[in-house]
């Protein structure tokens, strides 16, 4: 048995070693990946933003541009923009550009139909992302709901695919994209894909959203 578990170890570091010493042989733009946060389950932006303060926690410069997620002027839904302007504030490099319409009603529920401003919000969405992707300096970009603004029918898979497309030409950076539903063209592209599967939600016993917690 000893013998064994020994040759797992050494295959394992033997592995590792030729992971590393492959990797140092690639050129800059080949180190950077494209991650892919989708599905049905509670946790996608929150990873991201995860990543993001790991990210800065390291020296890194990070952009993040949300879609579909709006902010009228006096009533915002997110918490998590609350620390990212603070460190913003603070003198760490990270950006943040939220688009979209309010789309949370007085009742606490929330408004399904798209109207023309959030069209409009996500075209000012795809130009930012446009933007950074070819000129902005960040070693992270995280186009958080950007998957889930095409399914939703705000922008076009199209869109989606030629972002992808600009980032494998202009890939000095490290770039995360989130949704709900994925197919086949991305999915070719990613080099990262994380499924959030939904097993239990406490919602579906009369639990809602809270602040803290979901927003």
């Amino acid at each position: 048995m000893d013998n064994k578990n020994n040759d797992g170890g050494s295959k394992y570091r033997d592995k590792v070693r030729e992971t590393i010493e492959n990797y140092s042989k690639l050129s800059p733009e080949e180190k950077n990946c494209l991650h892919i946060y989708y599905g049905y389950g509670k946790g996608k932006t929150t990873s991201t933003i995860g990543l993001a303060i790991r990210a800065i926690g390291a020296g890194k410069s990070v952009a993040i541009v949300q879609f579909d997620k709006g902010y009228d002027g006096s009533n915002e839904h997110y918490s998590e923009r609350n620390v990212i302007r603070k460190l913003k504030d603070s003198g760490y490099n990270i950006d943040l550009f939220p688009t979209g319409c309010e789309r949370m009603n007085p009742d606490g529920t929330f408004r399904f139909k798209n109207e023309e401003n959030d069209f409009v919000e996500a075209k000012r969405g795809l130009d930012i992302a446009r933007k950074l992707i070819t000129e902005g300096n960040q070693d992270l970009l995280i186009l958080d709901e950007s998957i889930a603004a095409a399914a939703y029918n705000l922008i076009s898979k199209e869109d989606v695919e030629e972002l992808i497309s600009l980032f494998r030409k202009n890939r000095r950076f490290e770039m995360v994209m989130t949704g709900h539903k994925i197919w086949k063209e991305i999915e070719e592209a990613a080099d990262l894909i994380t499924e959030m599967r939904k097993v239990k939600h406490y919602f579906d016993k009369g639990i809602p959203a809270r602040e803290g917690i979901e927003f």
